[in-house]
């Protein structure tokens, strides 16, 4: 690990609301600051979890309290992420004051002002003085540790012939649907992607159906079972070895997060569009294919090029910028 942009001696803590995506966010930008950082994850009681952002934080967790999250001695820098843990970052701001610089990643939705800094997508269209933007999210898939899971691959990808293509499958969400018109045409757009003569590397999330999984699981029918991994939830989570060791990638339009995980590869990213586009869900596609690090899947793979996208190491310098700035 380089030198911390926050500068030596700088302790970071990660406030987590437990789910993946949120924890993804943090860890992304933790990891490019370059500090050492310890994670916490907020567990309110069921009251306090379901008045979460606008409602007090939960009395157990009270600042200095034994047995709190946020107990002493506090961070130099906090990053939250998740409705959950707003109460959470407001409480440690409120009892630390400048002694401690709040991030929270995301539209908090809910006294926006009281932190030092706050992290959206472009198309969340928020606005502040103490808002940064950027176009795909924070994710801990650097440059750095793409290399690194590309030279020492895992054993279940490295026996697979080249070239290999990535299969993202996310699920139905408030803004896409998986109707039965999109699981036809998804096993259909793997078959091509083994037609053209890729080995496929296929993985799940946690929002995938058994029906999407067995549309996939179609569309490799015809495959060499020795040019096909699907990982479905056994053994560890291949994850960022399938991001590291693809040559093309297919993701489907609902995650925003595997989107932007994948144009931080440098591999050809193509997606999958699927019933019922929501505005903005619409609007970040658009604006992937717009900036050309991504393209609509069409019958094939092509082959392109564009320059990886780090949103993480974006916002990390924007955290030490202010921080540098505001430092006691």
């Amino acid at each position: 690990m380089g030198r911390a942009l926050v500068g030596d001696g700088v302790r970071v803590l990660v406030l987590s609301s437990g789910r993946a995506g949120h924890e993804a966010n943090c860890l992304g930008v933790a990891e490019a600051l370059g500090a050492p950082y310890d994670k916490r994850i907020a567990e309110p009681r069921r009251l306090f979890a379901s008045l979460s952002p606008f409602g007090p934080l939960d009395p157990k967790d009270r600042p200095g309290r034994p047995g709190s999250i946020i107990a002493e001695p506090f961070p130099s820098v906090a990053i939250a992420c998740g409705r959950v843990t707003v109460p959470y970052l407001r409480a440690l701001k409120r009892f630390a004051g400048r002694k401690v610089f709040a991030v929270f990643l995301q539209d908090p939705r809910y006294a926006r002002s009281e932190f030092d800094l706050i992290w959206t997508p472009e198309h969340d269209r928020l606005s502040g003085t103490n808002v940064i933007s950027t176009l795909t999210s924070p994710h801990p898939f650097s440059s750095a540790r793409l290399a690194a899971l590309s030279a020492a691959p895992d054993p279940r990808i490295a026996s697979l012939p080249r070239p290999r293509a990535a299969i993202l499958l996310g699920g139905a969400s408030a803004a896409y649907d998986f109707a039965k018109a999109d699981l036809s045409r998804l096993t259909e757009a793997v078959a091509a992607v083994v037609r053209q003569g890729f080995s496929v590397m296929a993985t799940p999330s946690r929002r995938t159906s058994a029906a999407i999984i067995e549309a996939a699981r179609k569309g490799l029918a015809e495959a060499d079972p020795a040019r096909v991994f699907f990982w479905e939830g056994s053994g560890d989570n291949p994850y960022g070895q399938i991001l590291a060791n693809a040559d093309a990638i297919l993701v489907t339009a609902d995650s925003v997060n595997m989107m932007g995980e994948a144009v931080a590869t440098g591999a050809p990213v193509h997606i999958f569009d699927l019933s019922g586009e929501a505005g903005r869900a619409k609007a970040f596609v658009a604006a992937l294919v717009g900036k050309g690090v991504a393209r609509r899947f069409v019958d094939r793979l092509e082959s392109f090029a564009y320059e990886p996208i780090d949103s993480s190491a974006t916002i990390a310098e924007a955290i030490a910028s202010r921080f540098n700035e505001l430092r006691p």
